[in-house]
């Protein structure tokens, strides 16, 4: 698995360096001290695991994170355990607290690797193709035409899939899978617990936008993007 390290504090990077050397199926491929460098490093390389500290100067790791569109697994390493339940919600893989043990910190990357075979084998729940998905829900696999949805809301284990006719079917799965397989040109995630179908979009407030007669938050880390899409089509 590739990964970088991304931590404003060199003798930390360092250490979780060494860490990661001892550890056969993970690659270091960089290292960052800050929110910027981290961001060129995953578009510049193929990263399958992130080590991210929570206090850095400028962007938190948690903002940083949260406005990621498709970040890669992420283990939190910090030394602020009270960070940890946000952590969670933004469905990282684990929380490690600083200094961190060996043995703690193998236990992470296992439970990392696990995942990430998981999903190369693609073992997931949602299989689709351009018009339409199937979606695992009451024992069934239930055809799903993607231009029915309207949004889809994340709710813990499960997703709750909403369409145009009223309809709700709920599924377990995260929603960072589901937006895996959706196309970034018709769906967008605006929110930690949000995905929308952008031609269903009827208003925009500046911290809501309305689908029908849902009113539906716009998370901070995701407001420039959504304003961006906004001003792309505005007259």
């Amino acid at each position: 698995m590739n990964c970088i390290i991304v931590d404003d504090e060199r003798p930390a990077r360092e250490l979780l360096a060494d860490n990661i050397k001892q550890v056969p199926f993970l690659k270091l491929v960089g290292q960052a001290k800050n929110a910027t460098e981290a961001l060129e490093l995953l578009n510049n390389n193929e990263v399958d695991l992130m080590f991210l500290d929570v206090q850095m100067p400028g962007i938190t790791g948690l903002k940083f994170l949260a406005s990621l569109r498709k970040p890669p697994l992420v283990i939190m390493v910090t030394a602020f355990e009270q960070h940890a339940l946000e952590g969670f919600e933004l469905e990282v893989i684990d929380y490690l607290v600083k200094p961190v043990p060996f043995p703690r910190f193998t236990k992470a990357v296992q439970k990392a690797s696990e995942l990430h075979k998981m999903m190369k084998l693609s073992a997931q729940s949602i299989v689709g193709s351009l018009e339409h998905v199937f979606v695992n829900a009451n024992y069934s696999l239930v055809k799903v035409m993607l231009d029915d949805i309207t949004f889809i809301e994340g709710l813990k284990d499960y997703v709750k899939i909403h369409l145009a006719s009223g309809k709700e079917i709920v599924t377990r799965l995260s929603l960072k899978s589901v937006e895996d397989k959706l196309n970034p040109a018709k769906f967008m995630r605006i929110h930690k617990s949000y995905i929308i179908a952008l031609d269903k979009i009827d208003a925009i407030q500046k911290t809501q936008l309305s689908i029908g007669q849902k009113e539906i938050p716009i998370g901070d880390g995701y407001r420039q993007m959504v304003f961006a899409y906004l001003n792309n089509r505005n007259l």
